[in-house]
């Protein structure tokens, strides 16, 4: 008697950019997913820079002000909100729905799939990113980056750092109801150790230490380095390069179809 063997239908070329275009229709097709990912970082930083004690120079942080503080911090906000809150929720809903289970007769891969909503949620980062900054300078007052370079190295590694962590929560959800409570349980961590509710440069130096080792952490430092006119620390850099290289290894190791 022979044996029947299921094989998966080899990879087609142009594939992933046939998953990507389509990737990118449903994606400009979620309003209050924008608002979120561009509009709500740039909001928060508007508020804090309208307390006049946030635009006052403080001995405290080296002569900065608050507010000067607060522009890479809405960055991070917006990579946090991307990544953990957005993007898990849209592959897991797949997953849910049995997308996943029939795409997986295809010859499309986890990989393609995971790529597209990579890409497409850190460019809206990148718009986000400019955004603040824009506004940063525009109404506030808060000097461009002096280190550009470093500065968008920083940026590409934390915005690709924390996508793959929301890759890696997409991974093991496999209810929308489940990615939600644990994209939630590792938002308000993130947020905190991103200085949204205390500025990394303002922590206690022990404090600043453990922060460091996580990858939020070590970018909202690196990228503070890079606005004040030095390369980023390669410390920084490099715990937040690991970081993005373990997380894309576990989304890849705990991803499944269904």
């Amino acid at each position: 008697m022979s044996t029947i063997t299921r094989t998966r239908p080899s990879a087609v070329k142009g594939s992933a950019t046939a998953v990507l275009r389509t990737e990118a229709r449903l994606f400009l097709r979620e309003p209050v997913s924008f608002f979120w990912m561009l509009g709500f970082p740039t909001i928060l930083l508007c508020i804090l820079g309208a307390i006049p004690s946030f635009r006052e120079p403080s001995t405290d942080i080296d002569g900065l002000r608050v507010v000067d503080l607060y522009v890479p911090i809405a960055i991070l906000l917006a990579m946090i909100t991307s990544g953990i809150q957005t993007m898990p929720p849209v592959l897991t809903g797949y997953r849910e729905r049995g997308i996943l289970r029939r795409m997986s007769t295809t010859p499309v891969r986890a990989g393609s799939l995971i790529g597209a909503q990579i890409v497409l949620h850190g460019a809206a980062v990148a718009v986000s990113a400019s955004l603040s900054l824009a506004v940063g300078r525009i109404v506030f007052h808060v000097a461009l980056p002096r280190q550009l370079l470093g500065y968008l190295v920083a940026f590409v590694l934390a915005t690709l750092a924390i996508l793959a962590l929301g890759a890696a929560v997409s991974a093991v959800g496999r209810t929308v109801k489940i990615t939600q409570t644990v994209g939630t349980v590792v938002f308000f961590p993130s947020m905190f150790t991103a200085g949204v509710w205390l500025p990394v440069a303002s922590m206690p130096d022990a404090l600043q230490h453990i922060v460091s080792l996580t990858p939020l952490g070590a970018a909202a430092q690196a990228l503070d380095e890079a606005a004040a006119g030095h390369w980023p620390s390669w410390t920084h850099l490099g715990v937040t390069a690991l970081w993005t290289v373990l997380l894309i290894a576990a989304a890849r190791r705990w991803f499944r179809w269904e």
